[in-house]
């Protein structure tokens, strides 16, 4: 074990795992009110039948009112679920730890409208008509004619703007917006970045260097795109010789990505005219040459740090000159879902992740690390909500 792992294990030995159990917190706010939303949302946005009514219901009933209950045995993930859960059931769901909560009962939100099973619903997306009323809404078709007028920028203004899109494009989180407004079209401009390491991160990834770059998604729609405009970005000027997109397997937070948004996206941006298309046209090639490639991978569905990630996986992102995680979820699981001191060095909590590693992350939880003291000492006189609220953002890199 090296100093900076055994200082880090240190650290979260105090650092108390996120619950939901405090009235008011914001753990407490998505399982007491953006989950029952959610819920009938989903009900409402498809003509299920009463079976999945009936589902959905007890569902409700169950966050609300009852105990966690595992999967049934005839469930194909049972045994997978019934090890992760095994101090959880019988209890509240207010007191399993946040993260678990959160990604136990998208599973469950799966299983009720039949996702997983043999009937009609089977494969079927329950968050598909929010993610394609948002890719054909006019505020995508606004930011892809925006990109005209980047086209002949200079490369170094063009990288920044194509980056910061990428970061600020996660406040495009439709499960985030289940419960909170989003913020106003210029306030990510007015807000700053708590941190900010983008200057390491094109160090890493110099023009020509044969780099290949892993990139794990985080939400479809607003956000998938500016992540594609950046991947081409990093291809076309030579930053990366490879991109590895990984998406999620199923459905997962509401908007997050798998490999039939990644289509829908690309079909979007070649439909586009001007510079959208001409991206739109060379990602599309780059997919059938192997310089981007999308890949997905059961873990990151899992209620699991990424300090727990499959061997596999590790290999992969050691491999890679540099790992971008994209967005709140990945962020959590990369430093761990701990009310962590917030100047905790974010290179002592990724000491163990197997390569260089950045995170894009706008900030929608509690979980923040990496601050210098002053930033902490201002957002904190603020008086606001920083730390939840997806007005703020951060680029953290660790070599």
């Amino acid at each position: 074990m090296t100093e900076k792992t055994s200082r880090a294990s240190a650290a979260g030995a105090e650092a108390p795992v996120i619950l939901s159990n405090v009235p008011g917190s914001f753990a407490w706010g998505v399982l007491a009110k953006r989950h029952p939303a959610l819920i009938q949302q989903v009900r409402d946005a498809s003509p299920y039948g009463r079976r999945q009514h009936e589902a959905l219901d007890a569902l409700l009933d169950e966050i609300t009112n009852g105990v966690v209950e595992p999967l049934v045995p005839e469930d194909h993930d049972h045994e997978r679920w019934a090890d992760r859960g095994r101090e959880h059931f019988g209890r509240s769901w207010f007191d399993a730890p946040f993260l678990w909560a959160e990604s136990y009962f998208y599973r469950r939100l799966l299983g009720a409208v039949g996702y997983f099973g043999t009937g009609p619903w089977r494969g079927v997306d329950p968050f598909a008509p929010f993610k394609q009323a948002e890719l054909r809404g006019e505020a995508v078709e606004e930011e892809l004619r925006a990109l005209d007028g980047l086209a002949d920028a200079p490369a170094d203004e063009r990288a920044t703007a194509l980056l910061h899109a990428s970061l600020w494009g996660n406040r495009a989180d439709l499960g985030f917006r289940v419960a909170a407004e989003e913020p106003a079209d210029g306030e990510a401009a007015s807000s700053a970045l708590v941190a900010d390491d983008s200057a390491t991160l094109w160090q890493l990834l110099r023009a020509g260097a044969s780099s290949t770059v892993a990139v794990v998604a985080d939400n479809a729609g607003r956000e998938l795109i500016p992540d594609l405009i950046l991947i081409d970005h990093l291809l076309e000027r030579r930053h990366a010789e490879r991109v590895v997109l990984h998406v999620k397997p199923y459905p997962y937070y509401v908007s997050d990505a798998m490999t039939a948004d990644v289509v829908d996206c690309l079909r979007r941006l070649t439909e586009a005219s001007g510079e959208a298309r001409r991206i739109g046209g060379r990602l599309w090639k780059a997919m059938g040459a192997g310089s981007l490639e999308v890949r997905t991978h059961p873990f990151f569905c899992a209620p699991l740090s990424y300090e727990e990630m499959p061997e596999d996986l590790r290999e992969e992102f050691a491999g890679a000159t540099l790992t971008i995680l994209k967005g709140d979820l990945n962020y959590r699981r990369l430093v761990g879902d701990r009310l962590w001191d917030a100047t905790t060095p974010f290179a002592d909590l990724t000491a163990y992740f197997p390569g260089a590693v950045a995170a894009l992350r706008t900030l929608k939880s509690d979980v923040i690390v990496g601050l210098e003291q002053g930033t902490l000492d201002a957002l904190e006189r603020s008086g606001a909500a920083w730390r939840t609220s997806g007005t703020h953002a951060l680029i953290q890199v660790r070599r």
